[in-house]
């Protein structure tokens, strides 16, 4: 079972729902928690995660479970099925769903199967991410299934993300301890890289980190040598000298709150002369984007800027040419810098995207660009203060991009070809860490850990003498 304790106090969750209630005005919210899924066969199930918009309004880290916020009658209702003695042999004693609706404030207890009374035509419910949560709602609703995304409320899922995108004190605290573990686990890896290893030894390693704090991954981590494939989960190679790591995972912790962090470092104790000349672009357009994050800043802008920076490096090492500005408007630095900047960050990784990308990174007055390269870009409204945001940018040399436009002849004002054939097995390299945003600017979350390439190297050095 997952854990029976609650991530915050009483007082905390009533006031969320308080607030849900009072931002709807009227109306049946529907919920649904999440249950566990099958690997292969139902038995075997993957390790269960709760649905965070549940976590965060409900707080019960429990699978099987659905609630009702009535705003008209200002009460919550919790679904669910105490657990027979034949669940209790397999997972030992825990506690009623009485004590732990009393633990969040929840008013009603009720059978699961009397959530059908409690439906109505109007019932408000978010955008299901899963099949077992169409199913449901179809059964409930009395809709068939490819009528339950038509149907999905766009005013609970404007009330919820304008909640939940400000995040609370208490709720820094937790970014701070996942962001934390996060970096922990990084320079176990970082410290721990020597040739002959293979990635999954790594990936081990991180493991180990992560569990050694009783705390899981995440998401997947991506960890490879091929640094210009985006998310590898792959992890045969064997790490020769010469290689560079680019390593890209996170923590969650026991509250569900989630760390994201990158670093790229090399298999020896010293980037070459390419790779640092490379590595150190990124971090370039890394501190201009920490600088320029703002509050009030469209993070579009951040972004451009941020590119600004890698098409003035790129440039200067003979790789591009021409008018930055115009390079960057064209779109030519997206061959080396094909995603976005960042991303909003929280209870999920990619925080609240369940609920519509753009709903969650864009605005009336900021709407997402569609070429390839801004596509991708996941935030790019005005950043606000309480935002909790990654920070990423990256510089990668895929090949078959590479020759996909060398051969369309694109962008041939603004990229050196030529010179391009020099760097083209470079890899890739991104840098990615935690921030809030406060009135002051960006504050990173976590702790220190090395970022400049010669922080990199001499920690490097000291993990290999």
């Amino acid at each position: 079972m997952a854990s029976s304790t609650l991530a915050f106090t009483r007082d905390i969750y009533v006031n969320r729902r308080k607030a849900l209630m009072k931002s709807m005005g009227k109306g049946r919210i529907l919920l649904l928690g999440n249950e566990y899924v099958g690997m292969n066969y139902k038995d075997n199930a993957y390790p269960f995660r709760q649905d965070s918009t549940f976590l965060y309004y409900i707080g019960i880290d429990q699978p099987g479970l659905m609630a009702i916020i009535d705003a008209d009658k200002g009460r919550t209702y919790l679904f669910g099925n105490e657990l027979t003695i034949d669940d209790i042999i397999w997972t030992g004693k825990v506690p009623s769903l009485r004590e732990l609706a009393d633990a969040s404030g929840l008013e009603r207890v009720k059978s699961r199967v009397d959530i059908i009374k409690y439906i109505d035509a109007d019932v408000h419910y978010l955008p299901p991410y899963r099949d077992d949560h169409v199913v449901l709602l179809s059964k409930l609703t009395g809709k068939k299934n490819r009528k339950i995304d038509k149907q999905i409320s766009n005013k609970l899922i404007r009330a919820v993300y304008k909640q939940r995108e400000i995040k609370s004190p208490l709720e820094l605290e937790q970014m701070n301890i996942a962001s934390t573990l996060s970096h922990k686990m990084h320079l176990a890896v970082m410290k721990a890289a020597k040739a002959g290893m293979k990635e999954h030894d790594l990936v081990s390693i991180a493991a180990q980190a992560a569990w050694s704090d009783n705390v899981s991954f995440a998401y997947p981590p991506i960890l490879t040598i091929n640094g210009q494939v985006l998310h590898n989960h792959e992890y045969g190679n064997e790490l020769k000298e010469g290689d560079m790591i680019l390593y890209d995972g996170g923590c969650e912790a026991p509250s569900h709150y989630a760390g994201d962090i990158t670093r790229t470092f090399p298999v020896a104790k010293s980037f070459s002369t390419q790779q640092k000349s490379i590595y150190d672009i990124v971090h370039a357009a890394y501190d201009q984007a920490v600088k320029l994050s703002q509050p009030g800043t469209n993070n579009i802008d951040v972004h451009m800027g941020a590119s600004k920076v890698i098409a003035s490096g790129l440039k200067d090492i003979g790789i591009m040419k021409g008018d930055v500005d115009e390079a960057v408007e064209a779109g030519a630095h997206t061959m080396f810098f094909p995603h976005g900047l960042g991303h909003v960050i929280g209870l999920d990784v990619h925080d609240m995207e369940n609920l519509g990308e753009d709903n969650i990174g864009y605005s009336k007055s900021v709407k997402r660009r569609q070429e390839f390269g801004f596509r991708s870009l996941r935030l790019g409204k005005a950043l606000k203060e309480g935002f909790c945001i990654t920070i990423e940018p990256g510089i990668y040399f895929i090949p078959d991009l590479i020759e996909k436009r060398r051969k369309e002849k694109k962008h041939k004002d603004f990229i050196n070809y030529s010179e391009l054939n020099k760097w083209k097995n470079l890899g890739g390299i991104r840098l990615e860490d935690d921030y809030v945003i406060t009135s002051a600017g960006a504050q990173k979350l976590g702790i220190d850990i090395p970022t400049s390439s010669s922080e990199i190297e001499a920690y490097r050095a000291e993990g290999l003498s």
